[in-house]
């Protein structure tokens, strides 16, 4: 027991130079990013494009394949513990224009939505009444949500389903074996491994709708979510800058609340589109691509230490061609700013035409070509399903 916990504490304690945390611009090594160092590898949801996203299965294989963070979004069960789901939906159904009506099938049953259903609560009669539809970030939205059922009936019989189940088919083969983990299981998994392996294997939360959380643990008396979060981080990693740890958001006030708590670096999320939900809420118009410009990151680094940029925001791609990059990168990198590219997949559906292969959606593009453009650009990390694939790419840039 003490050779393990003295190992974990040398591994922890050599993250930043594993890592390339908090490092000054290495010299002579050829990567454009801010210190110099080959960008992260982040495994988005695990290695999601071969196993259900979020299950214990895909970290684990993400982590074999290399990769040097894994990431689990964040939503609330009943009883307040943090569970790794893409959406507070468990299953999400579709609802006929109206917004008010759940769309069913001839025979009565309510018409899945293929492509945000996550597990096999929906086919479980036993909670068939617990079907509803909310209001999510301002919109309707109908499904199981996973604050209305506790952590003991999530583990009990809920488990994991293909969200993909139409593009990525054979990872339908592993559905309904894996039980949803919570946060918990997650740094323990992350841990075990870096044990086991020798290598640091760092963790990257995402708060899940912040807002539309804070209104559930304030109505239920639970402590809120960026607090619960930040129990388990410290007591896994410690409060400390240079611990493999980032936390990332799409929304603003919650990062400025933890800003405020803890140390551990904060990635603030920009889309492509739209605005932040809780600047929706207070009547702040700046959008994500206003955040995107020099005004904007003057802004986010009062409260966070980098951001987490959809692709279009680096080096946008129209006509089915990546164009030049923009000036985000280099703006981001003068403001002591990192800036994580999101998300790269290798099926065909996501890729830019130029880079796609063969004619069926779900057939591998070439996705090292696309990255390779992005990490030239100055990157400093990047999401991917297919972790292997994305370490064999950068891998396959000479330095």
């Amino acid at each position: 027991m003490k050779r393990a916990l003295l190992k974990r504490r040398t591994l922890l304690a050599a993250a930043p130079a594993l890592l390339g945390l908090g490092a000054v611009r290495a010299q002579g090594t050829g990567w454009q990013t801010l210190d110099g160092r080959a960008p992260l590898l982040i495994a988005h949801r695990g290695a999601s494009g071969y196993r259900p996203e979020h299950t214990l299965a895909a970290y684990a294989l993400a982590i074999e394949q290399g990769a040097d963070f894994i990431e689990p979004d964040l939503v609330l069960s009943k009883d307040g513990v943090l569970h790794a789901r893409h959406e507070p939906m468990l299953a999400r159904v579709e609802l006929e224009a109206d917004g008010r009506t759940i769309k069913r099938s001839a025979d009565g049953r309510p018409e899945l939505h293929r492509s945000d259903t996550s597990s096999n609560v929906w086919q479980l009669q036993k909670y068939a009444d617990r079907l509803t539809i909310k209001q999510l970030d301002g919109k309707p939205v109908a499904g199981w949500f996973a604050e209305d059922f506790t952590a003991a009936e999530i583990r009990a019989d809920i488990r994991a389903q293909e969200r993909l189940r139409d593009l990525r088919l054979a990872n339908n083969a592993h559905n309904d074996q894996h039980p949803i983990p919570t946060l918990a299981e997650v740094i323990a998994l992350a841990q075990q491994r870096s044990q086991a392996l020798g290598r640091v294997i760092g963790i990257y939360p995402e708060t899940k709708h912040p807002s539309y959380f804070k209104a559930f643990t304030d109505a239920a008396g639970l402590p809120r979510m960026e607090d619960l979060l930040l129990v388990q981080l410290h007591a896994a990693y410690g409060d400390k800058r240079e611990a493999p740890v980032f936390i990332q958001s799409f929304e603003v006030a919650n990062l400025q609340y933890l800003r405020g708590k803890t140390k551990l670096r904060l990635v603030q999320l920009l889309s492509a589109s739209g605005r932040p939900y809780d600047f929706q809420l207070a009547g702040d118009m700046r959008s994500y691509q206003d955040l995107a410009r020099p005004a904007g990151l003057d802004f986010l680094k009062g409260h966070a230490d980098g951001i987490g940029a959809h692709t279009q925001l680096i080096v946008p791609s129209a006509g089915g061609r990546l164009q030049a990059p923009t000036a985000l990168v280099r703006e981001a990198h003068a403001r002591g700013l990192l800036v994580h590219g999101w998300t790269f997949r290798a099926e065909n559906q996501f890729l830019p035409a130029e880079h796609a292969r063969g004619a069926s959606p779900a057939a591998l593009g070439d996705m090292a070509a696309q990255l390779r453009v992005f990490i030239e650009a100055g990157m400093d990390g990047f999401f991917t399903d297919q972790p292997d694939l994305g370490r064999a790419a950068r891998d396959a840039i000479s330095r």
